[in-house]
């Protein structure tokens, strides 16, 4: 959104992708966990969620996914053609993902997919178009979602392994570690050129450099391979994602 409006989305845009963003990952949580009510029980850090401990219906879980999903597409309706056009596909993107860990090898590029179609989305609604910088973006968020969803994957490996799952951790075996710290770094090149393209300010490189130390603060968590250090790499993820937003603020605040 800051970056297709040039630093000043107005409040409405804020509002409905914000919400519209909440409501649609709620949704994919409920989808997700539908469709993955039987192997749930047999995974440790899984089989306490409400349809795997049996506590809701599999029906609920659908009724409630499609009640967000309906919330946010009502909330699309106040965006331009294009921009709802394009919401249609990121609803069958979202809701084919959860299934996609029983035939695809890397489900992982799926899922950076379906949580970075709110950039051409944002496209879309502010400029009516989807320019090259958008694909850029898109391209890193796959990057970024890859890397943090792998050290997800890390932590269930085992689990996942005897129930014959398909994850990036799996499929990478021994080269999962290094794969994650190379998605990372196509993720931050693939933003030093969106910065170059647009000519953000030094703010912005500072958040991508803080971003990058992060990052290997992550290396030093997931290089045991550990389940806790695994799950506390993927769980530092936001701070990644925040110094960079707060780079992209910060660039727009100076120029």
């Amino acid at each position: 959104m800051w970056l297709a409006a040039d630093g000043r989305p107005s409040a409405a845009i804020v509002v409905i992708f914000v919400l519209g963003t909440l409501l649609m990952r709620s949704a994919g949580c409920a989808i997700n966990d539908y469709a993955d009510r039987d192997f749930d029980p047999h995974v440790e850090r899984t089989r306490a969620r409400p349809l795997a401990a049996r506590e809701i219906a599999p029906w609920e879980a659908l009724a409630l996914a499609a009640a967000l999903a309906a919330a946010a597409f009502g909330l699309v309706l106040f965006l331009n053609r294009f921009a709802i056009a394009l919401s249609f596909a990121g609803l069958a993107i979202a809701a084919t993902y959860p299934f996609t860990k029983r035939f695809f090898a890397l489900p992982q590029l799926y899922l950076g997919v379906a949580f970075g179609f709110g950039i051409p989305m944002a496209y879309a609604a502010i400029r009516n178009q989807l320019p090259l910088e958008c694909w850029l973006l898109l391209a890193a968020n796959i990057s970024y979602a890859f890397a943090y969803d792998t050290e997800y994957a890390m932590v269930d490996r085992n689990d996942d392994a005897k129930l014959g799952l398909r994850t990036s951790a799996i499929t990478l075996g021994r080269w999962d570690v290094a794969a994650v710290m190379g998605s990372y770094a196509l993720m931050l090149v693939l933003l030093t050129l969106v910065g170059r393209r647009e000519e953000l300010r030094w703010p912005y490189y500072a958040g991508l450099a803080l971003a990058g130390m992060m990052i290997l603060y992550h290396w030093t968590l997931i290089r045991a391979r550990t389940r806790e250090g695994c799950f506390k790499a993927f769980r530092h993820n936001n701070w990644v994602g925040g110094a960079i937003f707060a780079g992209i603020v910060a660039s727009f605040a100076v120029a």
